[in-house]
This record gives structure tokens, sequence and C-alpha cells, in this order.
């Protein structure tokens, strides 16, 4: 019987030694070529004090030419190697640096082992504790504390049980039962491989010993979940691809397609040109279905029997990567396998703090930091919670704009009220409605900073509108903070909320077959962006009243600018807060040009 292969993982924070570590194993195991480790005992990183001669084990592991010049690890470098009891090891050295965490957490988050690893001298950091964080959110269920660089401090017992004892409780409160502490000196090889001469006070495993140690988990697989990457077509038939988790298939077992909920039943499973009647846990195969129902790639298959009911609400716990920071009602694509819809951070629940674990109020997550919260999306989707299965239950967040990956996340629970609510749809539509006002609905978005003439271009536009005989309606910012939007301060975060409430309210608007003329600073391309995607193509524009600083600060019509010149006033768009000119606007007019010319390019232009 083949034995499972072991995917571990080494993190901590820099210099701590992860490098030296993993070349240590992987040389005294033999599972590096002898040139390899030749090329070691010559090239020497920039600053190494390593004698000409000895092997520089970090350069074993460390592929990036940037990594041996600063003499940090940037990426991920994956290894294998081969135990001594014969099974295999493939070994993620992670980076220590905080801003290359997202690194790490990829690397836990298929991770069977991890060592976290401290070094003796400098005792435990916030790294050592975020990562150590990580590896228990990720469901790593085995993790070793390396108390590395023993060495540097004579061989201290002492200083390695107060290290021992200081992570311990931090382990036990974020429920790790796996847990070993081993004292090493990765330099010298003590307690690595071979058992360590000058530390006759520990008694457990080597680190080596330990590693070999863990047997996988025996899970009863029986919720079989296919996630479909792509429509598989030949001439006898149309099937859905996809690699099999947590269970397996049987030729004639009835299943649903999610989200729709459609049945069928397995006619056919292919795998690697081959007919099969069964497959299972992680093997690729085409399911050919009777019915041939409607699918897509991002759909997912199930046992009718035993599915995940789709949802639109979820509690999840967030791994903040984005170097801006996470602010509520802002719209991320969230990606789960093949899986993509959009989503919004509706509420952040609390934030973690690291260092005590305590449970922190918090309005936004700044980079690398981990918290709760509760996420909407766009449509139904069938996540499960993570600790039951580490495939359906993950997903990531990507920026809509930059398309850059800003958070790792764990689903860990659906919210009960996603089961509760459902779109009604009305037999007469907004083209029904705008058809029989005689016109086509439309957002127009007038963005620019206070002073430039937005709500009076507004005013003028609604009353030509009104004279043709139009239906329209004026969404102004400062009237809605009055009322619906009062609970809203100027921060990015209430900022980004007064934008999508604004935006909901518009497409009802627009839905009823309205012209809508949005009249708001919406200081933030982001925002804007967002509000556009709520509408079909078509449907929205946006409008730059672009108004030099100067000519609105010399307006000044509400006396804001006044303010902020006297201090009273701290985050006025363009002032003490930024303001981000829009990159891809229909229209761009000129806030000191007359109104009715304005007006005119907005009739000539956009309606």
């Amino acid at each position: 019987m083949t034995q499972p292969i072991i995917r571990l993982v080494t993190c901590g924070s820099v210099d701590d030694g992860k490098s030296t570590l993993i070349g240590r194993l992987l040389v005294e195991t033999d599972s590096v070529p002898h040139d390899t480790v030749a090329a070691a005992r010559n090239i020497r990183r920039s600053g190494s004090t390593i004698v000409a001669g000895e092997v520089d084990f970090s350069l074993l592991t460390d592929g990036l030419e940037a990594e041996r010049e600063q003499g940090i690890t940037i990426d991920v470098a994956y290894r294998s190697m081969s135990l001594l009891n014969g099974r295999r090891l493939i070994i993620a050295d992670a980076p220590g640096h905080e801003q290359y965490t997202r690194n790490m957490a990829v690397a836990a988050s298929r991770a069977d082992v991890a060592l976290v690893l401290v070094d003796a001298a400098r005792g435990i950091r916030t790294q050592t504790l975020r990562h150590l964080t990580i590896c228990s959110l990720m469901g790593v269920t085995r993790v070793a504390v390396v108390v590395n660089k023993l060495d540097a401090v004579g061989y201290s017992e002492d200083v390695y049980q107060g290290i021992v004892k200081e992570l311990s409780s931090v382990a036990t409160r974020l429920g790790i039962l796996d847990y070993q502490a081993v004292p090493v000196s990765a330099l010298a090889g003590d307690n690595v491989v071979h058992r360590s001469t000058n530390m006759s006070w520990y008694k457990g495993p080597t680190l080596l010993e330990y590693i070999q140690s863990w047997n996988k988990k025996v899970e009863l697989l029986v919720k079989p979940h296919l996630g479909v990457q792509l429509i598989a077509r030949a001439e006898n038939f149309r099937g859905l691809s996809g690699t099999i988790f947590n269970g397996t298939f049987t030729k004639g077992d009835e299943v649903v397609v999610l989200p729709s909920k459609r049945k069928a039943k397995i006619s056919q499973i292919v795998s690697y040109g081959e007919d099969r009647n069964s497959a299972g846990d992680s093997e690729a195969v085409i399911l050919v279905l009777e019915p041939d129902v409607d699918a897509t790639r991002g759909d997912s298959v199930e046992l009718a029997s035993n599915f995940t009911v789709p949802a639109d609400r979820f509690n999840a716990t967030l791994v903040w990567l984005g170097e801006t920071e996470l602010v509520h009602s802002r719209s991320y694509y969230l990606i789960s396998g093949s899986t993509q819809v959009p989503a919004i951070v509706t509420k952040i629940r609390h934030r973690i703090e690291i260092v005590s674990g305590d449970h922190e109020a918090a309005e936004a997550l700044a980079m690398n930091e981990i918290g709760t919260v509760e996420i909407a999306s766009d449509s139904p989707i069938a996540l499960s919670p993570y600790k039951k299965d580490r495939n359906s239950g993950s997903f990531i967040l990507v920026d809509r704009v930059t398309l850059n990956t800003v958070a790792a996340g764990m689903v860990n629970h659906v919210l009960r009220r996603s089961e509760n609510i459902s779109e009604h749809k009305y037999e007469v539509d907004s083209l029904a409605r705008a058809t029989q006002k005689n016109q086509r609905a439309k957002v127009i978005w007038l963005t620019g900073l206070s002073g430039s003439g937005k709500s009076t271009i507004a005013n003028e536009l609604e009353k030509r509108l009104f004279a043709a005989g139009m239906h329209s309606y004026v969404l102004d910012g400062d009237n809605l903070r009055l009322g619906l939007n009062k609970d809203l301060g100027f921060t990015r975060a209430d900022r980004a909320e007064n934008v999508r409430r604004i935006s909901e309210i518009a497409h009802l608007m627009a839905d009823a077959g309205l012209i809508v003329i949005v009249a708001l600073v919406s200081p933030f391309a982001e925002d804007r962006d967002n509000a556009r995607a709520r509408f079909e193509k078509g449907k929205f524009s946006e409008v730059w009243v672009k108004t030099p600083l100067e000519v609105c600060t010399a307006r000044d019509p509400k006396g804001l600018y006044k303010k902020a010149a006297d201090g009273s006033l701290p985050n006025l768009s363009g002032v003490g807060q930024e303001y981000e000119p829009p990159t891809n606007a229909e229209l761009v007019l000129d806030g000191t040009e007359e109104i009715s010319v304005n007006v005119e390019s907005i009739m000539r232009e956009l309606l």
C-alpha cells in the first residue's frame, strides 16, 4: 500500500534559520544531487559568515537570485525529499518577512505539518505568532515549534523552556492539539536528523523522527464534490470536467448541479480517455450526465442525497493581504476553485490581536491583519465550513480593479438569513417601465470636488429633462446624508458604504425606468467602479466635473474649504483626503464652463 505524501511548511520570522534547517534535512537524507551540494560549498550569500568549504545549506532552497543577493527568502521554495522510512515529503520553505505573509498563507493552506521556527537568541517575535495563528486557521494538523540556534546560547535548557512555556499557551489558545517543541541547531545539526550530544537534557524525538511519525487522519469521505473547470465536448458526449474531492462518484449516482440544483444521473465517468465505474478523491475526471443539464465553469457537482445548499451570506475568517486596507461595503471577486462571483464584505465583526488572541472591534483590516467578517455574494454559491472541507471551504478575494489577490478566506459557517431570502421575478420589467415612459433608463453619475458644480449641473439637467417630458430624479449626496445616510461619516469605509447605498437606490430607480442623476463627490475610483459594476453595460455613465481646486476653494458654496483651512474639517476631499480622478469616464466636463454648455454636452453625448 502506498503511504500518503507528507506536505510540510516551514515558517517563522526572518533570519530564524528556516532555509538552513531545510537544507540540512535535504542533505542528510541524501535528497539533493551531489553537484548541487558541491556548489553550495563554493557560493556564498553577501555577508555570509560560513567558512569556505562548508555547505551553505540555506542556498539549497532559495531559488531566486534576489533572495541570494538580499540574504532572505522571498518566494515559497518547494522541494521533494525522501524520508528514511521510505515516505515522500514535499517541503514548502515560506518567507519570513511580514510583507510576504501571503506567500506563507498559500503554503500553509495545503500543509499537513508545520515547522514554526524561533531563534533562541532573539526569542518569540510577532511574525512567529502570526504564522502560528495562520497555521491554525489553515487547518494544519501537526505543528512543531523548532527552537533553533541553541548553539548561540550555549545549548541552554532554561532559554528553551522559557520559549516553550510561552508558545505552549499560544498553541492551546489556538486549538492546536498535535504540538511538539524541538530544540535544534540547524547550522551544527543538533537534533535535526541525528540526536544531539550537546542537549542531553532533551528526551523527545529529533525533528526528522517527529515528521516521519505523522500519519494522515483517516477521514470518512462521504460528500464528493467536483468543481466544474470546463465543459468537455467530443463527438459522442458532453461532459463536466474537474477534480473530485472528499469522496467517490459512481456510475449511476444521482447528482445535483449547483447552484441551479438541477438533478441528473452519472451515465459515464471518463479519466485519461478510459471509462471508469467510479472515481475518488483527488482524481481528475469528466462526468457525463443524463439528462445533459445546463452547467458551466464555476458550477459544482455533488450527490443529490447529500449536497451543500448554496447560500449568499457567510461568516468567514480573513487573512488580509492587500496593501490598502479592507473596508466593508466594497465589492471584490470571491474565487473558490473555479467559482468566481462578486462579493461584498458587509461587516467586520472583529480583528484578532496576534499576541494576545483578543477579539478587537475594527472598522478596517490592514495588511497582514486577521479578522472575522460577514460576506454577501451577488449569487448563491456552494461553500462549506473550512473545518469540514478545506477545498470547498476556502476562497480568495481579488480586487476588481487591479485583479490583485487581497485576502485569503476560510468559511466558518453559512449565515441562516441567506436561506430565507430569494429573489422574486416580476413580469413587468425595467424595459417595460422605460418603454411606457418613452425613454431609456439611465444613470448619470456626476463626480468631482466639492464646489465643482455637480449639484448645479444636476439641477439644470433635470429641468431640461422635465421640460422635455422625461421622467428623472436627482440623488444628491448631501440630501441623502440628511436622511438615509445620516449614520455615515467621511472615513474611507463610510464613504464606500455611502456610495454602495446610493448605487443601490440608483439601480432601483433605473429599474423603475427613470433617468437617475447622481451628484456625489465619491472620491475613490474603486467605489465608483463598484457602483458601475452594479449596472448592465450602457446603463451607467460616469461624468467627471473637472474643476481646479483653486476655483472650488474660491467658490466654497458650503464654507467647507474655510473649515478645512482652519483645521476643523480634516478629511475634505482634495485637501485633507485624496480625490482620485476618473480614468475611464464617459464624459469630462469643464467645471468653469457655462452651466448650459455642460448640460447640453450631457444631453448630446449620453441621452
